[in-house]
């Protein structure tokens, strides 16, 4: 199964009619579109940031619609006032604990390695990641998302409450200093936010 992110940051102060906008519109529009299964958004209130993904079938059925969702990724952009980056991914792991709830926290780290280290990544997070956060009382679910040519990969780990989140950054913050001197893996970007639109129906992949 594949993924497509579009991440916007903007005016904070618009993050709310994002909300609206995405759940309003461009939910019912892109998961009408053939090979669609569900779509989630994350919101970062104070930075101004939203991110939301689009979950398909295959690969092709999602590179089919790039031009359908051109217009209204155009109307988010101009909504938030900030340009729209795009990634595309495979989906190599979904495992959830609990169903996703709106108002839960997730936190999204972004990953470049050696394309050739990828499936590493994808063992490491399915054995180790995994594996210690499912020993935490808030962990609902985890996510791990991968572009293979590129080297690039995306993990996502939800929790119910933000004062969960915030008990494993420790942790994680272990998980990633033994990555990284064991690999070639940087990690690039680190995002703590609010889920506000669950609904992106991918099952369990481990």
């Amino acid at each position: 199964m594949y993924a497509r992110s579009t991440s916007i940051t903007g005016d904070a102060g618009q993050v709310d009619a994002c909300v609206a906008f995405v759940r309003d519109e461009v939910m019912p529009a892109v998961t009408a579109m053939d090979g669609c299964i569900g779509l989630s958004l994350l919101v970062d209130r104070e930075g101004g940031r939203c991110i939301a993904t689009t979950s398909w079938l295959g690969e092709e059925e999602m590179r089919a619609t790039e031009g359908r969702v051109g217009p209204l990724r155009a109307r988010g952009s101009e909504l938030m006032g900030g340009e729209a980056e795009v990634d595309r991914w495979e989906i190599a792991v979904m495992h959830r604990e609990h169903e996703a709830e709106e108002g839960s926290w997730c936190r999204v780290t972004w990953m470049q390695c050696d394309p050739a280290e990828v499936e590493s990544m994808i063992d490491f997070f399915r054995d180790t990641v995994l594996l210690r956060l499912d020993g935490e009382d808030e962990f609902c679910s985890a996510s791990f998302l991968v572009d293979r040519a590129g080297g690039r990969c995306c993990g996502t780990a939800r929790f119910e409450s933000r004062a969960g989140l915030e008990a494993t950054r420790e942790m994680v913050a272990r998980m990633r200093e033994e990555r990284s001197a064991t690999s070639s893996t940087r990690f690039t970007d680190i995002l703590e936010c609010e889920l506000a639109i669950a609904h992106l129906r991918v099952p369990e992949l481990v």
